[in-house]
């Protein structure tokens, strides 16, 4: 605590919570059109949607929803330096899945069910390298004191 009584964030944290702020206005920006070009065209779920994100990033209603789970996920293990580190360390195992299923499933079949896209796949293995990079350089001290 500092001397006003209000928590110092650690750099985790600090990294935790501005990731968490860009899943949840990435989040937010997938249900504005304009934002999202073919917004008539969103879905709920599959590869049939063809809204996309800036024009680029294909998204549907559910693919918007995880991003704001996550972002608010994110808020919530940003309190704490080992939860800011889980959620940096840990999604970037999940994005690098999302990266490995992405190059695996055929785009037009029903188990692209997010949906993704070639834009989707390599942002993906950016989060994935990103993430779990800000993960291990800023909390190497939270790591030494895990039990």
């Amino acid at each position: 605590m500092s001397q006003t009584g209000t928590t110092v964030k650690t750099p985790v944290q600090k990294a935790a919570l501005a990731v968490s702020v860009v899943f949840v206005l990435v989040g937010v920006a997938g249900f504005i059109p304009g934002l999202t070009t073919n917004y008539d065209t969103l879905m709920f779920a599959g590869h049939e949607s063809q809204a996309m994100l800036l024009g680029v990033f294909m998204v549907s209603i559910l693919h918007n929803i995880v991003h704001l789970a996550f972002g608010v996920a994110g808020f919530l293990m940003s309190r704490t330096a080992r939860g800011a580190y889980g959620y940096l360390v840990g999604g970037g195992i999940v994005y690098l899945v999302l990266w490995l299923y992405g190059l695996v499933v055929d785009h037009d079949s029903s188990a692209n069910f997010v949906p993704l896209n070639t834009a989707d796949n390599w942002l993906h293995l950016l989060l994935a390298v990103g993430m779990a990079g800000l993960g291990f350089a800023l909390g190497r001290g939270t790591r030494a004191h895990r039990r």
